[in-house]
């Protein structure tokens, strides 16, 4: 990894955020776990995410995530927070603040309090890319009800208001769309299901849950997809599935931190309103992640 890498290309993980017993962010667990991301050869973190349970956290707490983030970050290793918010002015007070605590790009989930219109959608990127850092749109249709279709990014794009998309809808088959709508836009991979296919269609970056707990392993499937060893890259991505295919399920959080704490990484408990793992759901991806570590992924 070199300073001259495009911020959001290469794999960078959502982060989740280690909380203590009584709930509150523990700051130095999860600053060194960006330092150990960046050791196992990660090239970037998005704090303040899903997964990173922003939606629970206080205006405090949430600031203070990213700072951290950033003052464990080694040079040229990649902090893109979430700013995603219920109303513009908001999202656009944490790119500003993102812009403050030195970060190279921001994460922005389009208005989400609502379905909202066309119109609407433009005029929220517009005010946070007004802000000045590069934004990368989260296209995320299964939990905000709002698509980024590909002519909507293509309209995003040709303003100038945002220079990727994470994204999470799940259709591979779209990546060929925005490619051609707005071949200048950076289509990045962002569910772990459907990693490989996005990588193989182009996608220069990978917005992934999993390696909170299979740093290595998941930079080396990414990196075998991008230099189209697919005698690599094949075989891993089917081992690695049975955990990856939980980033696309109401439980991500919960599994991924599972998945951290059964590989001696804590994960730790969750905020309400999520809730402990099923028992089935618990055996599943304990018997998934047992069996990676056990053949030696890391």
């Amino acid at each position: 990894m070199t300073a001259e890498r495009i911020p959001w290309h290469g794999v960078l993980v959502a982060t989740a955020l280690p909380l203590n017993d009584d709930l509150t962010p523990d700051l130095d667990r999860y600053a060194e776990h960006v330092a150990w991301l960046a050791a196992e050869g990660c090239d970037g973190v998005t704090p303040n995410g899903s997964l990173g349970e922003y939606q629970t956290l206080t205006p405090q707490e949430r600031s203070r995530v990213v700072r951290a983030a950033v003052a464990a970050a080694p040079e040229g290793f990649t902090v893109m927070p979430g700013v995603a918010a219920y109303g513009s002015a908001e999202a656009r007070q944490w790119a500003e603040d993102a812009a403050e605590a030195g970060c190279g790009a921001v994460m922005l989930l389009p208005p989400n309090a609502y379905r909202a219109d066309e119109r609407a959608v433009v005029e929220h990127y517009r005010a946070v890319a007004a802000v000045g850092l590069p934004v990368v749109a989260y296209n995320n249709p299964i939990d905000t009800k709002v698509d980024l279709t590909p002519e909507l990014l293509a309209r995003l794009h040709g303003e100038g208001l945002i220079v990727g998309v994470k994204e999470f809808s799940g259709d591979v088959r779209r990546s060929y769309r925005i490619a051609e709508l707005a071949p200048g836009l950076d289509v990045l991979a962002g569910a772990d299901d459907v990693t490989l296919e996005l990588v193989l269609a182009g996608a220069p970056g990978w917005v992934s849950g999993y390696p909170n707990a299979f740093p290595r392993s998941c930079v080396e499937l990414f990196r075998a997809a991008r230099a189209g060893d697919l005698a690599t890259a094949l075989p891993l991505y089917r081992t690695l599935h049975p955990l990856l295919r939980w980033d696309s399920q109401t439980e991500f959080v919960q599994a991924i931190k599972l998945s951290m704490d059964l590989v001696g990484r804590y994960g730790g408990p969750c905020r309400p309103p999520r809730l402990p793992l099923l028992p089935e759901h618990a055996r599943a991806v304990r018997e998934a992640t047992e069996k990676l570590a056990a053949a030696g992924h890391r």
